[in-house]
């Protein structure tokens, strides 16, 4: 530990790290340099993207220990002496100040979108009269929020900023311009209207994510740097919701004790509200806690990856030993497309945490496994839409369906080839890379068009 008022500087840490694998050369054969050139572009790389040397260093060593198992051993033993490096260091360094300072700015991002969504209540509209509205709205509610906080991180210049507005204000045009047709007594929401409310996030997730990435969204390392910070979006928001359910169900229970039900404030108050302000405190500790969270995803992929390639083997084999066809009905619709999203993160995510740089191994054979048989459930799904719409016609969620399935096959079956031939040493994992990152505007766009074109396509019903 360096002596009190003294701060590490980056160059006195990579000589630490340097120093460490050095005196272990002659047990391992490494080579220093081409270590030290991937560590100091990691560490250009975080930094662009807003941390501090100590910050940059930290993740930087993390992120090392995936390709070099003696910077793993690096970063477990000074594990304890980094973070204090990165935590105690001299004020003048200014990054406790940042961290504060984000800390207040997501904070407060999170309060203004709870009173947001709360904000139709002044004119009468109430959650449970107003339902379609805002459901097709919901993420109107928080994503300019969350993509202001990133623009203000990144320091965005003003014509990227004007874009990212005319976007979310089209996509507010286009939330609400349409006639839609009401569920009549029910309350439910018309087709087109449910399709709006499905595929304006998707599209509006991609906006966003051009506001984390900033510059570099044209890059493939700034696409794949969105795609870990979506998996690890998604673990910490699923986590915050499990803590705030627990939260309301205790909550409830104590009050019911004294005869009290808190269930309107619940439903009124404390779940929307809870809802978008999760996003921007969830996005705010993934930002902050980068080296810690970035564990846990690779970790849950591994865990899931065989598992969902089970179920997909079990489910293919069984229907080739019925010769049962697929019952396309709505729900079963929606489930069979939830999974194959869910093999397609998965993949992306895989991808996104392994390095380029290692030779396969037995979990992309694994890989190879479930994107193949995912692609051969997808096309047999395909089929069966193709089949219902024959038979009975078109309507808005079996093209919206026919559209997604056939997305989803074309990424699917280039994947399937690149991964093969990376198996076979006769591509690279960079190019696998580079597709699925320039394929993310594919999404985004077909979820525009379902959200612009379909109502008046099919009439608002």
């Amino acid at each position: 530990m360096a002596a009190a008022g003294h701060v590490v500087s980056l160059e006195e840490q990579i000589e630490l790290w340097r120093s460490y694998l050095r005196r272990r050369q002659a047990i391992h054969s490494i080579d220093i340099a081409e270590l030290e050139d991937h560590l100091r572009e990691q560490v250009a790389v975080l930094g662009e993207a807003g941390l501090a040397a100590d910050e940059a260093f930290l993740v930087a060593v993390k992120r090392m220990g995936d390709l070099d198992a003696l910077s793993r051993e690096f970063a477990r033993e000074h594990s304890d002496r980094l973070w204090k490096q990165l935590v105690m260091v001299s004020p003048d360094t200014g990054a406790p100040a940042r961290a504060r300072t984000d800390a207040i700015v997501a904070f407060c991002l999170a309060v203004a979108a709870a009173v947001a969504i709360k904000v139709p209540a002044l004119f009468g509209m109430e959650l449970e009269q107003g339902a379609g509205f805002y459901a097709r709205n919901l993420s109107l509610f928080v994503l300019p929020l969350l993509t202001g906080y990133f623009v203000w991180k990144r320091q965005l210049e003003i014509r990227v900023l004007r874009w990212l507005v005319v976007a979310f204000v089209a996509a507010g045009v286009f939330a609400n311009i349409y006639p839609f047709v009401s569920g009549g007594d029910t309350g439910a929401l018309s087709d087109t209207a449910a399709l709006t409310a499905l595929h304006l996030p998707i599209a509006l997730w991609l906006i966003t994510g051009m506001a984390y990435a900033g510059d570099r969204w044209g890059q493939t390392g700034g696409r794949m740097d969105f795609i870990r910070f979506s998996g690890e979006f998604f673990i910490y928001y699923v986590l915050i919701a499990l803590g705030g359910g627990v939260l309301m169900g205790f909550t409830a229970l104590i009050f019911e004790s004294i005869s009290i039900d808190i269930e309107p404030f619940f439903q009124s108050w404390l779940l929307p509200c809870g809802v978008v302000g999760a996003v921007l405190v969830g996005a705010w500790l993934v930002e902050a806690k980068q080296s810690v969270i970035e564990n846990m995803a690779p970790v849950l992929t591994r865990l899931f990856t065989p598992l969902f390639a089970a179920a997909l083997v079990t489910f293919l084999g069984t229907l080739l030993w019925t010769g049962r066809g697929v019952d396309i009905d709505r729900n079963v619709l929606i489930a069979f497309d939830l999974l194959l999203v869910v093999v397609l993160g998965l993949l992306l995510y895989s991808v996104s945490a392994r390095d380029s740089g290692m030779p396969p191994d037995a979990f992309d054979v694994l890989q190879v496994v479930l994107v193949v048989s995912a692609l051969v459930a997808d096309a047999v799904a395909l089929w069966a839409i193709a089949a219902r719409i024959t038979e009975f016609g078109f309507t808005p969620n079996r093209v919206a369906a026919l559209g997604e399935n056939a997305i989803l096959l074309v990424n699917l079956a280039w994947s399937a080839v690149l991964y093969i031939r990376f198996l076979r040493g006769r591509g690279s994992f960079s190019s696998l890379e580079q597709w699925q990152t320039d394929y993310l505007p594919v999404y985004a766009a077909w979820a525009a068009i379902v959200v612009i074109a379909f109502p008046p396509a099919f009439g608002y019903i």
